[in-house]
């Protein structure tokens, strides 16, 4: 109940201010912003990137509705960030000063214990997700992807979950750290076994536990553990 109060508050909060708007596949320029503003998802999906030297991606993490960044919510002053941004979809976000949100979160002692919480799931998240791409192969990494996003993403229908955030194979294989190609090969042989299907840009997981009982014959492990994003 805590939790819920503490995203109204939030919400309530942001909604004094006009979101920006992005159109799906933008990538958004926040650079002059980042180190005095901070930004809370409205509606849509936002993936967070670096480029490599050599010109490859490596997506972070995926922000959802209810998600905010920077991570540290300007706690940790920084006038430099190293990432990117892009809107999955259709994107609406608020944007508002470091200042008065602090302001904000300082009379409101609940929401900043909320926001804590998240920060330190978060890099929980970091940490497992660094373990399988280290540790594991391809196709494990894939399956432990696509468990991720059903959990985080994913909308029941009977035995069926769909996954509503309309990741191409190349936003896969940024999530994984491998080639597009082999992204490719992976989920075909998921598909082919049964796994995984396709409904329209969206992904439907045919059966989770089938998936997690395969997973954890590939790493070894008896104890619930997934990659996370």
């Amino acid at each position: 109940m805590l939790q819920q109060e503490s995203l109204d508050k939030l919400d309530r909060f942001f909604s004094q201010y006009k979101p920006l708007q992005y159109k799906p596949r933008s990538v958004i320029s926040l650079a002059c912003d980042t180190s005095s503003s901070i930004f809370y998802i409205k509606n849509g999906f936002l993936r967070v990137f670096r480029i490599s030297e050599q010109g490859e991606e490596l997506t972070l993490t995926i922000l959802k509705p209810k998600d905010f960044f920077p991570l540290t919510f300007g706690m940790i002053n920084s006038s430099r960030h190293s990432y990117y941004l892009e809107a999955i979809t259709s994107l609406e976000i608020w944007k508002v000063n470091i200042d008065q949100f602090h302001q904000f979160i300082n009379n409101e002692p609940e929401v900043y214990l909320e926001l804590t919480k998240k920060v330190f799931v978060r890099f929980n998240d970091i940490v497992s997700k660094m373990e399988y791409l280290v540790f594991n192969n391809a196709h494990t990494k894939i399956m432990a992807t696509i468990i991720s996003c059903a959990q985080k993403f994913g909308e029941k229908y009977g035995d069926d979950i769909l996954i509503n955030v309309p990741l191409t194979h190349k936003d896969i294989a940024t999530l994984v750290g491998i080639t597009r190609e082999t992204t490719s090969l992976e989920m075909k042989k998921l598909e082919k076994l049964g796994y995984i299907t396709r409904h329209g840009k969206c992904m439907i997981v045919k059966n989770l536990n089938k998936l997690e009982k395969e997973i954890k014959i590939q790493t070894g492990r008896n104890n619930q553990q997934s990659y996370s994003l």
